[in-house]
C-alpha cells in the first residue's frame, strides 16, 4: 500500500501481510526487516469479540506499540471492515473509521491516541537533538514529549523552509526518535511541513509518520499554535507528496489520508 496519499508511489509505502495467523513474532519481523520498509502490518484474528480483526505493526528493527490502524490498510480484503462508516472496531482501543465529513472524501481517519507522556524535554536531550538537526539550539523554538507508543520528541521549528533545511547527523541523535514541524507561509496549500528521524532503523527518515503527526496536532492545536482543521506535508525532500488531514472533532482529533494499493500477491512464510 501507499499510504497518506492518493497518488500511488507518492505516499507512505507499507506491507500488510494478510492471514498472518500462526505467524511466530521473530518470522514477522524478519519479514518486515527484509522489506526494508518503514512499516510492515500483520493482520490476523481479533482477540476482542467486539472486533473484526487484530493488526501488528513492525518497523525493519522492532514491533510499532502504536494503539491505532493505519489509514492504509482499508484497502486489503481482510480489512475492508475498518473502512466502514459504521465504525468497526479494529481491536481494543483501536478504531479504523471514517471520521466526520470523511467518508465523501474517501479518506479513512484514525482517533489519535491518548499521550502517555508528553511535557518538556531535557536541556541535554535537546542539545543532542539540536546536533543532531544541525542547528543551534535557539532554533529549536519549542519542544515536548508526545509518546503515544513510540516514543517521540517533537520540535517546532520557525518555518516550513527550516524543516526542508534540515540534514540530519543520525550518530548525534543515536536513541533519540525525532520529528520535526514548521509553518508553511500563510495562504500555502498546506499548513506545515513535518520530517521524523528514527536514528538506526531501516528507514532513518519515515516518508510519513501517522503516530507522529497523531502526537504533533494534539500538541499543536491545544495549545493553540493550530487551527482545529489544517493538512500537513511530509515526505517532501524524499521526493514524496505525503499528506496528512487533521481535524478536530469534539473531544476526539482525527489523522487521516488517502491511501492506494500498489502491489499485490503471496508472500511464502
Amino acid at each position: 500500500m501507499d499510504v497518506f496519499s492518493a497518488e500511488p508511489y507518492r505516499g507512505n509505502p507499507l506491507a500488510v501481510v494478510i492471514d498472518a495467523e500462526g505467524l511466530p513474532a521473530d518470522v514477522m519481523q524478519q519479514f518486515a526487516n527484509w522489506t526494508n520498509l518503514a512499516e510492515t502490518t500483520f493482520l490476523l484474528p481479533p482477540t476482542d469479540p467486539e472486533a473484526d480483526y487484530r493488526v501488528r505493526i513492525f518497523t525493519g528493527s522492532e514491533e510499532f506499540p502504536l494503539p491505532a490502524i493505519p489509514p492504509s490498510v482499508r484497502r486489503t480484503p481482510g480489512s475492508r471492515p475498518a473502512a466502514s462508516p459504521a465504525g468497526r472496531r479494529a481491536g481494543p482501543g483501536v478504531r479504523g473509521r471514517l471520521g466526520q465529513g470523511q467518508a465523501r472524501r474517501r479518506r479513512l481517519a484514525f482517533a489519535a491516541p491518548p499521550l502517555t507522556r508528553s511535557g518538556p524535554v531535557s536541556e541535554a536531550e535537546l542539545a543532542r537533538v539540536a546536533a543532531g538537526l544541525g542547528m543551534p539550539r535557539e532554533a529549536l523554538l519549542d519542544a515536548s514529549w508526545l509518546v503515544n507508543g513510540p516514543n517521540w520528541i517533537g520540535v517546532l521549528l520557525e518555518s516550513a523552509e527550516a524543516v526542508l533545511s534540515v540534514r540530519p547527523d543520525y550518530a548525534a541523535m543515536a536513541g533519540l526518535k525525532v520529528g520535526v514541524i514548521g509553518p508553511h507561509p500563510a495562504g500555502s496549500a498546506v499548513g506545515f511541513e513535518v520530517r521524523t528521524f528514527i536514528p538506526g532503523d531501516a528507514a532513518a527518515e519515515d516518508p510519513v509518520t501517522g503516530s507522529f503527526n497523531a502526537g504533533a496536532a494534539q500538541w499543536l492545536i491545544r495549545s493553540g499554535r493550530a487551527p482545529e482543521s489544517y493538512v500537513a506535508a511530509q515526505g517532501t525532500v524524499l521526493g514524496r507528496a505525503g499528506r496528512i488531514h487533521v481535524d478536530a472533532v469534539g473531544d476526539d482529533i482525527w489523522v487521516g489520508g488517502s491511501s492506494v494499493s500498489c502491489i499485490e500477491g503471496f508472500v511464502l512464510l
